[in-house]
């Protein structure tokens, strides 16, 4: 009987496993926190503080493919936001780029 209901347990939570890795979380209805900005989509209030995952290559390259060119100095600073220089359109900015990926010119 013991074995029976220890069985029972161990299936049901096996199921319940499964199923959770294939539900589909529920969208943000605010949506406007995204993990990760698309090129096309940027959160209004970049940068935003937060645990930075990207590595400065990573970091870089993403800046290079938004439009910008020469990337140097890129530092994660403590806010976990990576900060350097570059040039867009000829022009020198300090940019920015967030653990969401939102990247930010001054």
């Amino acid at each position: 009987m013991k074995s029976l209901f220890i069985t029972a347990a161990a299936i049901a939570f096996s199921a319940t496993s499964v199923l959770a890795q294939t539900a589909t979380p529920t969208p943000n209805p605010e949506g406007d926190t995204p993990a990760v900005a698309t090129p096309s989509d940027q959160n209004p209030t970049a940068p935003v503080e937060g645990a930075n995952s990207f590595t400065e290559a990573q970091a870089k390259d993403r800046i290079v493919e938004a439009g910008y060119a020469d990337v140097t100095e890129l530092k994660l600073d403590d806010k976990g936001v990576w900060q350097g220089k570059a040039t867009k359109d000829g022009k020198p900015v300090a940019v920015s780029l967030d653990y969401q990926g939102n990247i930010v010119a001054n």
